[in-house]
């Protein structure tokens, strides 16, 4: 085809058309491959999978405030000291995930529940009904989800194929930015339709995701240096480049080698990501309490190996608004970043920063989940018992109707936990909400 349009070249018109034959062969090429096997001109997608995805059903227990609805208890409950089944949820649940005042939850079929404040369209379903957003109520999403993640005031699900569906909005220290270039999203709205996602984790006001190809790719507020991507002089509001710059999903790119990640999790304003063939933990974002665990209370916008890390094997990361809190592959739990109101557990004599992960000596087993809210830290154990310590105020810790902070480990109780133990643990700004199963009777 080439040779005959190149035989009729007699005309600078002519000479054009060639000019845009020869670009759109790649183009078409790539059509073709995203709608190989596919009658909608999809791409062909398959099942994803990942260690953070869930599986085992529970029912839910929810504690702390609730006055915007984030407990799901209705406009009557405004809060809970202890934890409290959520009975109108009928469904056996997979995940349960706190944002700073909704609830995410992810059913055995894969649907997402969600509550609590919906302000900024942070639930992802019409609330325009009177209360509607202080009880459970489905998002229509029509894909199955595998696994969800929750900031400030928005939510992204994660589809079993790899698809990501984001909803709500980001801000930052001057107030609303927008969930992406278009703004607030009050429905769900698929990003980054050319890769395949296997995680998805939220900061309070940006977002992270693993790909398959083990490339990590962030948006959102980058004031601190939490997307990892972005020059200082670009942070507020992505600078001459705009806001387009830092509500674009765009790819992290380590300084000296292209590095493999196997997993990312995320604090309030900082980011964590572990190389896949060392384990070693590099970090990004505000580290101004050594929460990074760096020791120069600098914040980095670019990911750095976190040397205080090396020399031991990492199976999770979280962060809250001011401390880190990690967890081992042996199911030791460590804290680092700001002591004050008890947050690392530590015992109410230490009262200085922790500059690199120090083991938490208050738990009395090894432990299989950890969970960290803005001031509040979580350690679930392998026999289903939960650890909280922190601040108190928010009666979000489960340990008595006292608003005292907790300094060292304290085993969260109440009626609900009698005969169950907890699979899975949450925090947000102002609650707590736990996955739960009946104990096996012999």
């Amino acid at each position: 085809m080439c040779r005959m349009l190149f035989r009729y070249t007699c005309s600078r018109g002519q000479f054009f058309a060639i000019f845009i034959f020869q670009i759109m062969p790649g183009r078409g090429k790539k059509r073709s491959r995203e709608s190989e096997g596919s009658t909608n001109g999809e791409s062909k997608r398959h099942k994803i999978g990942h260690c953070s995805h869930r599986c085992e059903e529970g029912v839910v227990l929810v504690l702390g405030e609730g006055d915007v609805g984030q407990l799901g208890l209705g406009e009557d409950v405004l809060e809970r000291s202890r934890p409290t089944l959520l009975s109108s949820l009928d469904e056996k649940i997979i995940q349960v995930v706190c944002g700073g005042m909704h609830t995410v939850c992810v059913t055995a079929k894969g649907e997402i529940i969600t509550f609590g404040c919906n302000d900024e369209g942070s639930l992802g379903r019409d609330t325009s009904e009177e209360g509607s957003e202080m009880l459970p109520g489905k998002v229509p999403l029509g894909a199955k989800v595998v696994q969800v993640s929750a900031g400030d005031s928005h939510t992204a699900a994660l589809t079993d194929d790899g698809r990501l569906y984001i909803w709500g909005n980001f801000r930052d220290s001057n107030g609303s930015i927008g969930l992406t270039s278009g703004g607030i999203q009050k429905e769900p709205v698929e990003v980054l339709h050319n890769e395949t996602i296997v995680k998805v984790t939220s900061g309070g006001d940006h977002l992270v995701c693993l790909t398959d190809k083990g490339e990590i790719y962030t948006w959102g507020c980058a004031e601190q240096g939490q997307l990892g991507r972005v020059a200082e002089c670009f942070t507020s509001r992505g600078g001459r480049k705009g806001l387009s710059f830092i509500l674009t999903p765009a790819k992290v790119k380590c300084r000296r080698r292209k590095t493999v990640f196997s997993d990312v999790w995320a604090g309030q304003f900082a980011t964590y990501a572990q190389e896949s063939s060392t384990g070693e933990v590099f970090s990004w974002g505000l580290n101004n309490y050594f929460q990074l665990g760096f020791s120069d209370m600098q914040n980095r916008f670019v990911p750095e190996r976190v040397g205080s890390f090396s020399g031991k094997k990492w199976l999770k990361l979280d962060g809250g608004q001011h401390h880190t809190v990690a967890m081992d592959t042996n199911g030791k739990v460590y804290t680092l970043g700001r002591s004050e109101y008890g947050r690392l557990g530590l015992g109410e004599n230490v009262k200085t920063e922790k500059t690199e992960p120090t083991v938490v000596p208050g738990v009395p087993e090894d432990c299989m989940d950890i969970a960290a809210g803005q001031s509040v830290s979580f350690a679930l154990t392998k026999s289903g018992a939960v650890y909280g310590w922190g601040m108190g105020t928010s009666q979000q810790l489960g340990i008595g109707n006292d608003d005292d902070d907790a300094w060292i480990p304290t085993k969260m109780g109440g009626k609900q936990l009698e005969n169950r133990s907890v699979i899975m643990v949450s925090s947000g700004g102002q609650h707590t909400v736990l996955l739960a199963k009946d104990k096996q009777t012999s």
